[in-house]
This record gives structure tokens, C-alpha cells and sequence, in this order.
């Protein structure tokens, strides 16, 4: 029988095992599901529980059938680099080859033991252990849990064994989840990243200029309606860009070679407007102008109730009866229509036909607004800047630091405000290269007034202080700068900027390509040094 003392001890290990559970378990998932925490935890607290030493997890490469020490513990950092292994190469090469557990009674005798991470002459005098265990799961094995042990120890061996197989059970249940995760994810990015990819060549093709989210995935539900002949609503802020989207429909779609019409919904009298859409007498309107193609109604929301019925009947009869005349003239026209309005509201209010608005809402596609797609201003400012430089024979630049103060303000005015901005920058600029104080003193004139916490005012300007920053060129070249004048930071995020394009990102950064080039290659190096040691 087991004794009342023996009882008692077996107990205290018990809620030490107990202890170590559930600190690995508390501190799972804390690094983004790689576990990194939880396995540190796990092999430090087998080391001062239960004297488990040199605790080490060897993890078989993703590239070859080797495998190297990832996680330690009371090793130095000259042990661990040492600890790389070829399957069947001493204990832990073994373990990794053929998926069982090896105990080595004496280590210091072991002929297999390689000493090649803990050396024999650090081996302390009392006669010592080594236990490998696999670490596997779903019939894979991942790697090997291996530690030291005092052959003496006054816990039983028995216990320590079956300790360590719940462990590695569970480390290799978490190597299989957190694989899986990572394939899931990594399949993911690619299919996200081919995506983006696709629908920026999208948008190049059609000349929409920006590559942020919320401007892909207008894009994206661009591409997916093109082809149809579904009424497609543009909603959006003023000067978002509805009538190119609106041209870029009928573009992609396969009316492309037919008329492409536009007909603005504001500013005209009712009288002329109705005889300008419909037609009178002899005298064909819009609506047959454009049949075969497509008719944009700019600003929808302008129309009054009577021509919203006479419209209405259009879209029910696919046919349209001139002012003045009984005969009906049979249509196949797309419409788009466009309005900064939220005709939900104008219906609620009595102000638009219920039928007709969900005769137009069948596809709304809703244009983000220029505070929506920030990250787009720096491309739209060199574009623009292209132009305009072109249209004026000049080479105005702006300088990063005059780039960011536009990407605070709030562009009620959106990509149109925005030109029309770039536009008077250029004719007041006096020199070729514009700062972001001339910038703020430019806004600061606009109808829009600048909140000084999102806008805030640069700072003055000091004799002292260097040029800052890329500049967006124009379409002249200016003199380079040195080739160690940007971090890898500054040329990712430019590159960025330039979709990938090196030699655009040469010239925003002031350098030459081939200085860029041997930029980017020396700070790789560097940071892929800097993480290895």
C-alpha cells in the first residue's frame, strides 16, 4: 500500500501538473495563434516544477526534412544555433524519423547522444537523462519535445513521461491548427491579393486612378454588372466621379460601340428638359438618340413628378412617346442615373415616385468620397499634376510634407475640388517645387473652414531645415538626391504609392532607378541580418 507521505506527494505534483496546464492553456492564442507564449511558458515551467531541463522544441523545416530548435529554455543562444538536426542524426534525429519516444538513461555514456547543443563537459556531475518524445498529429510528425532529466530524480519517471506525452500530444495539436490557419490565411492574401491585383488593372484600363478598398470595391461591382442591362444607380457625394463611372459602364459593357448620352437633371426648365429627353412631334429626343446605347440622367433627384411618370412609363414599356404624339417608339436603351440625394428619403417625402425609384434601384453602386479613399490623394495628385504641368508647359512638384497636409483636409468638393485645387496651386506657384506651407495657405482660402486639430498648420519654416520628403513629379526631371537619403520604409511606401512601378518611384523619391534599386537591395539585406541575430 501506498503510504499517507508518498500519498501526499503525489498529490503536490498533481497540482503542479495541474499548474502547468493551465498556464499554457491561459496564455494560448495571445501572439495572433502561433503560440509562442504558451510554449515558452510550458517549457520554463517544466524546468522549475519538475526539474525537466534544457527544455527544447525541434521543429522540422517547411523546405527539407531537417530540423532545427525553435523554442527553449536555461539554453544559451550558441546552444540553440547548434541545435540543427538530419533525420536519423543522434536521439533527436531519431525521434524525428520514426515518430517514437527515446529515453537515454545516461547521456554522458549514450554513444547516440551528440552532446551537440549541451555539451558533456556542461553536463552537471549527477548522472543525467534524456527524453525525446515526438511531437505529432493527424498521422504527421511536426518535430521532437526533448529535455534533460537527474536520473535520481525524486519525482518517478513514470509520471514525468506521461507528463511530457500530454504535452507534446498538445503542442502537436496546436502546430496542426495553427498550419492549418496559416494555409487558410496564406490561400486567402493570394486570392485577395489576386483579386486587388486584377481589379487595379481594371481600373487602369478604365483610367480610374487609385487603388484604395473602398474604390476597388466600387470597381469590383462595376465589373460584375457591365455586361448586364440592369438599370445601375450611382450614389455618392458631388464630384465623386459618377459620370466617369457612368462612361466606363457603358465602356466595359457591349453597347460600347453604340451612343453614349448624357442628359443633366438640373439647371434647365421643365419644358425644355421634357422636350430635350422625350422628344416633340417630329423631333426625336435623347431617349432615341441614344437607343442601342446607353442615356445617363445626371442628378435623377431634379426631375419633376410629371417627368418622373412620363419616365416611368419609358422604363415599363421599353418604348417612348414624343411630346405632342400618340405614336410610341420602341426603345432598347440602358439607363444610368446618378444623384447625391438619398432617394429613399426624397420618396418617404413625396418628392419621387415610389415605382419609379425602384424601377432605377435595381444595382446601386455607392462611389466613395475623397475623405473615404485618402490613401488615393497621392496618386491623384501626381496624375493631375501630369495634366496640368502638360496643359501649362510648367513642372510644379509637391513636395511629401505638402501631399500629407492634402490628405487631412476634407475635400467636400471630392476628385473634382481636388483638380480644380492642383489647378490654381500650379497658376499661383511661383517656383517649381511647392511646400506644404503654400499648400495651407492655398486651403486655408477655400469655402470649406479647416479644423486646426485635423488640419493642423505646418510649422515655419527655418533657414536651417533640409529639403524633407519625395517630391510627385510632374513630367520633368529634377536633381537626384543621395541613394541613402530614404529609409526601406520610405521606398516600400512609395512603391506602394507607384503600384510597384520602380522607375515612377525613382523619380517621386528624387533618385535615379538605378540608385533606387541598389537602395532597396541594401536595406533588405540589412533588416534580413538584423532579424536573424
Amino acid at each position: 500500500m501506498m503510504s499517507k507521505q508518498t500519498t501526499a506527494a503525489r498529490h503536490d505534483w498533481r497540482a503542479q501538473e495541474m499548474l502547468l496546464l493551465q498556464q499554457v492553456i491561459q496564455n494560448l492564442g495571445k501572439d495572433d495563434g502561433a503560440h509562442h507564449t504558451a510554449l515558452k511558458i510550458m517549457l520554463q515551467l517544466m524546468s522549475e516544477l519538475f526539474g525537466l531541463n534544457q527544455g527544447r522544441i525541434v521543429l522540422q523545416h517547411t523546405d527539407d526534412e531537417n530540423a532545427s530548435i525553435i523554442y527553449s529554455y536555461g539554453m544559451s543562444p550558441e546552444q540553440v544555433a547548434r541545435g540543427f538536426y538530419a533525420p536519423n542524426e543522434g536521439i533527436t534525429g531519431a525521434v524525428l524519423a520514426n515518430s517514437y519516444m527515446i529515453v537515454a538513461d545516461d547521456i554522458s555514456e549514450d554513444p547516440l547522444f551528440l552532446a551537440r547543443t549541451v555539451q558533456r563537459h556542461e553536463l552537471p556531475d549527477e548522472k543525467t537523462m534524456f527524453i525525446a518524445l515526438p511531437i505529432a498529429a493527424h498521422n504527421r510528425t511536426f518535430g521532437v519535445l526533448a529535455c534533460h532529466r537527474a536520473r535520481f530524480s525524486p519525482r518517478a519517471l513514470h509520471d514525468d513521461i506521461s507528463l511530457l506525452r500530454i504535452l507534446a500530444t498538445l503542442v502537436g495539436q496546436l502546430l496542426f491548427i495553427h498550419e492549418n490557419n496559416e494555409a487558410r490565411t496564406q490561400v486567402l492574401q493570394t486570392q485577395n491579393q489576386k483579386l486587388k491585383q486584377t481589379l487595379q488593372s481594371h481600373s487602369r484600363r478604365y483610367g480610374i486612378v487609385g487603388s484604395s478598398a473602398p474604390l476597388l470595391k466600387a470597381v469590383s461591382e462595376l465589373e460584375r454588372v457591365a455586361h448586364s442591362n440592369a438599370n445601375v444607380l450611382l450614389l455618392g457625394e458631388r464630384g465623386t466621379g459618377k459620370e466617369m463611372f457612368a462612361r466606363t459602364l457603358h465602356t466595359a459593357s457591349r453597347r460600347v460601340g453604340q451612343p453614349f448620352i448624357k442628359v443633366s437633371c438640373t439647371g434647365m426648365a421643365e419644358e425644355t428638359l421634357s422636350r430635350e429627353i422625350f422628344g416633340i412631334d417630329e423631333t426625336p429626343g435623347l431617349l432615341e438618340q441614344a437607343d442601342g446605347g446607353t442615356l445617363f440622367f445626371d442628378e435623377i433627384a431634379g426631375l419633376t413628378p410629371g417627368q418622373q411618370v412620363r419616365l416611368l412609363r419609358v422604363l415599363q414599356e421599353n418604348a417612348v412617346t414624343r411630346i405632342g404624339s400618340r405614336k410610341a417608339v420602341n426603345l432598347n436603351v440602358r439607363i444610368i442615373t446618378a444623384t447625391e440625394h438619398d432617394l429613399a428619403e426624397q420618396v418617404e417625402a413625396g418628392r419621387f415616385d415610389s415605382d419609379l425609384y425602384y424601377r432605377l434601384f435595381v444595382v446601386p453602386i455607392y462611389l466613395p468620397s475623397l475623405r473615404e479613399r485618402r490613401s488615393d490623394i497621392p496618386e491623384l495628385v501626381a496624375y493631375f499634376l501630369h495634366q496640368i504641368n502638360r496643359d501649362n508647359r510648367r513642372n510644379v512638384n509637391l513636395t511629401a510634407e505638402a501631399v500629407a497636409q492634402l490628405q487631412h483636409y476634407s475635400w467636400p468638393g471630392n476628385i473634382y475640388q481636388l483638380e480644380q485645387f492642383l489647378r490654381q496651386l500650379v497658376a499661383e506657384a511661383e517656383g517649381n517645387l511647392v511646400d506644404e506651407h503654400q499648400v495651407w495657405n492655398l486651403l486655408s482660402t477655400q469655402s470649406d473652414p479647416i479644423n486646426s486639430t485635423t488640419f493642423p498648420k505646418p510649422e515655419p519654416v527655418r533657414k536651417a531645415d533640409k529639403p524633407k520628403g519625395f517630391t510627385i513629379q510632374g513630367n520633368q526631371a529634377r536633381p537626384y538626391l543621395q541613394a541613402d537619403s530614404h529609409s526601406l520604409e520610405k521606398i516600400e511606401e512609395t512603391l506602394a504609392y507607384c503600384r510597384g512601378n520602380k522607375t515612377q518611384a525613382a523619380q517621386m523619391l528624387g533618385l535615379s532607378t538605378r540608385q533606387l534599386y541598389y537602395r532597396l537591395e541594401k536595406l533588405k539585406k540589412e533588416k534580413a541580418q538584423a532579424e536573424k541575430q
